[in-house]
């Protein structure tokens, strides 16, 4: 079925492009195939489809400007500390214990001593 046979129009709707319309669409439809659920009782089954009516019915809601600049802002932080969290790398530096602590700033200052040798003679000190 190509695209030009869909029964979905769009009528007098608040989205102000089709350009817009797709996006809107394209972005539900992956939350569709994630595992969310349809906001609206259809008779499609593709997700595509699904998301499409969605948001020529008008049942999703879109931020735009300055307002969805900040927003998007906003979930690509929260993407890096669901990724650090589920990296257990959150909080790694708090379950040091002293002894790593130590071990740890114990060699960064035996690099620095031996970098500083090397500035002065010239050559890797032996």
């Amino acid at each position: 079925m190509d695209i030009l046979s869909l029964p979905i129009e769009m009528r007098d709707s608040d989205i102000d492009n089709r350009f817009r319309l797709v996006i809107m669409a394209s972005q539900r439809a992956k939350q569709l195939s994630g595992g969310a659920k349809p906001v609206i009782a259809t008779k499609y089954t593709k997700d595509t489809t699904i998301a499409l009516e969605e948001a020529i019915s008008e049942k999703l809601e879109y931020i735009t400007g300055d307002e969805a600049v900040k927003a998007k802002e906003m979930a690509k932080r929260l993407e890096v500390k669901k990724a650090a969290v589920l990296a257990g790398k959150e909080g790694a530096e708090e379950e040091l214990s002293e002894l790593e602590k130590d071990l740890k700033v114990y060699l960064l200052e035996k690099a620095e001593a031996e970098r500083r040798k090397e500035d002065i003679f010239g050559e890797k000190g032996e």
